[in-house]
């Protein structure tokens, strides 16, 4: 079967709409608050920002089409999200930022019709924000999610919900939540969990702290929350009881692939800046960037870059055939993750004095990509998971070749 590379005649000029968007009237902004999206004015820009894109015709290219999105599959929007994350206020713009992002997809494909008409309708529209919360306090669920503490109790066709939640992306305004609550087992069963959807405005939830991060463009912050005898009908089960952690792989999997296009893009607008600055910049008698040293930096750059591109490519194409692609995107999101901040880290060095102060960019886009080797999964977690899996292969198939003998 042949390997088919290129895009559709759609989807190259929503690239480039897309990046036309975004350098004439994105990354302006960005520039002048310095990537910090609160600073710049939060939600009133975010919706802003938004109309715009719907004036462009760039606006929720991942959306389903019947809630006003282009409705993109996970390849074709591989190239978008990445034109979109040049800036790092792109993703917002155009409705793609995660956590909405993430809950967009997940919404339309587990909710109910009742549901996707509350909840995913005005989310995909940008009339309202989401956030959702399954990360809790230590010893509660982090990177291992079955250690999941907060719990959910029914009682009379309602369900009771008590826990905290912290590091919840987007909380601070959000209009409601996906809750991951457990439902069954105790803290450690690989089962039990359930997703709810839970608004906002309910007795009894509450957002507190701002948790100070190195990242400032996500809008809405990443915040502690508490959820305290809050009360949600039957019909406020997302899917079906005892199976969200099975709802968080159709939602996680392809989530970490979309981080690695937006920041791909950040870390291609870094890359851009250095080569731009050592192509006209002199020193020791001759243009810097012929000098071999830095030479090196900028294949190493377009090395990472193409690779990253590549492994994307592959799980996205997993993603879109139904396959688990478990193997695949953990393997994309930690090389990714890795390669995006080598090639920042390197632009800042190639831009010496320059890289680590506000006259250029690559200051604040080194303290942003720099958290996504832990979110959605640190590299050692994913890196035991890829052995984990290897190795059980490799156990069972002799075990197999042992029963034959």
């Amino acid at each position: 079967m042949p390997i088919e590379l290129s895009y559709s005649p759609e989807v190259t000029a929503l690239i480039e709409r897309t990046r036309e968007f975004v350098h004439g009237e994105i990354l302006p902004v960005e520039d002048r608050h310095g990537g910090d999206i609160a600073a710049a004015g939060g939600d009133t820009l975010r919706v802003r920002m938004q109309r715009a894109a719907k004036q462009a015709g760039v606006f929720a290219p991942h959306a389903p089409v019947e809630y006003g999105g282009l409705g993109l599959n996970m390849s074709d929007r591989a190239p978008v999200f990445e034109a979109a994350g040049y800036s790092l206020f792109g993703p917002t713009a155009l409705n793609i930022a995660a956590p909405d992002e993430g809950n967009v997809h997940l919404l339309a494909h587990i909710a109910s019709p009742e549901q996707q008409a509350r909840y995913l309708a005005p989310l995909a529209a940008g009339d309202i924000r989401s956030a959702f919360a399954m990360t809790e306090p230590a010893p509660g669920a982090g990177s291992d999610p079955s250690a999941l503490r907060t719990r959910a109790a029914r009682s009379g066709g309602e369900w009771r919900i008590d826990g905290q939640k912290w590091f919840i992306t987007g909380a601070d305004g959000a209009g409601f939540f996906i809750v991951m609550a457990r439902t069954s087992g105790e803290p450690g069963s690989r089962g039990g969990a359930t997703m709810f959807l839970v608004p906002a405005d309910t007795p009894g939830v509450r957002v507190g702290r701002h948790i100070g991060t190195l990242d400032r463009a996500m809008i809405g912050g990443h915040c502690e929350v508490e959820f305290t005898d809050v009360t949600v009908p039957d019909s406020a089960v997302l899917g079906e009881v005892d199976r969200g952690f099975d709802y968080a792989q159709v939602r996680l999997g392809p989530a970490r692939m979309t981080h690695v296009m937006r920041w791909l893009g950040a870390a291609c607008r870094a890359h851009d800046v250095a080569v731009d600055l050592v192509a006209h910049r002199e020193g020791f008698g001759q243009r810097l960037g012929d000098l071999g040293m830095i030479q090196k930096m900028v294949a190493d750059n377009e090395i990472d870059i193409a690779a990253t591109r590549a492994l994307l490519v592959r799980a996205c194409w997993e993603l879109d055939e139904g396959l688990r692609a478990s193997d695949s995107t953990s393997i994309a999101k930690t090389f990714a993750a890795e390669a995006i901040f080598r090639i920042v880290d390197r632009s800042v060095q190639m831009a010496g004095a320059r890289g680590v102060c506000e006259d250029l960019p690559l200051a604040r886009l080194s303290r942003e990509v720099r958290p996504f080797r832990i979110y959605d999964g640190p590299s050692e977690v994913h890196r035991w998971a890829i052995a984990k899996r290897r190795v059980g292969a490799a156990k069972r198939a002799d075990a197999e070749s042992s029963g034959r003998k």
